[in-house]
């Protein structure tokens, strides 16, 4: 892996006072927000790029509200959100939005990822194993539904997962049931 690695920073934000490291991985840039009193076994959200949710505050996901809880437990427990940058599940924005289209038409999430030619969930995960060494942390607290980023983790223990599930809407119930249903997730 070539990784570049910024220097630590301060970042006040409305969740609390927390430090950013970013590590750029190719032309992609990751973002690491974590307590400034980082516990031992610390709280770890691993949270992929959503501009529709996350920026814009789309109702069609649940990534918004997974991000804020994530910050809000890091800040609470001591832990950290690592922020990958895999917009639409690593398909790309343009992608992402044209996978939206055909979820207007009547696709799921992953029957729309199909028609354009990607599977269900292209992501991967080999930079948080680097980020969480580059911390010298080896036992976390996983954040997380995603079964995929349970099995991910190489020479990482995970002791506990807490569940992240947020009350869907009318607009992304649908979204969540595939989530469920077609990809595992623990909903």
């Amino acid at each position: 892996m070539n990784i570049t690695i910024s220097d630590i920073a301060n970042l006040p934000s409305q969740f609390g006072d927390f430090y950013v490291q970013a590590f750029k991985e190719n032309e992609k840039e990751h973002l690491v927000i974590f307590s400034k009193e980082l516990d031992e076994v610390p709280v770890v959200r691993i949270h992929s790029e959503c501009l529709t949710g996350d920026a814009i505050g789309s109702l069609k996901c649940d990534c918004r509200e997974q991000l804020e809880y994530g910050l809000n437990m890091a800040y609470q427990k001591n832990g950290m959100v690592i922020y990958l940058r895999q917009e639409g599940r690593n398909i790309g924005l343009l992608n992402k939005i044209n996978a939206y289209a055909l979820q207007d038409k009547g696709f799921d999430t992953i029957e729309a990822n199909h028609q354009l030619g990607f599977s269900a969930d292209e992501r991967t995960y080999e930079i948080v194993t680097f980020i969480l060494h580059h911390f010298g942390i080896k036992k976390i607290k996983l954040l997380t539904n995603n079964p995929l980023k349970i099995q991910s983790l190489e020479d990482i223990e995970i002791i506990e997962r807490i569940p992240i599930v947020m009350k869907p809407n009318k607009y992304n119930s649908d979204y969540l049931k595939t989530k469920k249903e077609q990809m595992g997730h623990l909903l």
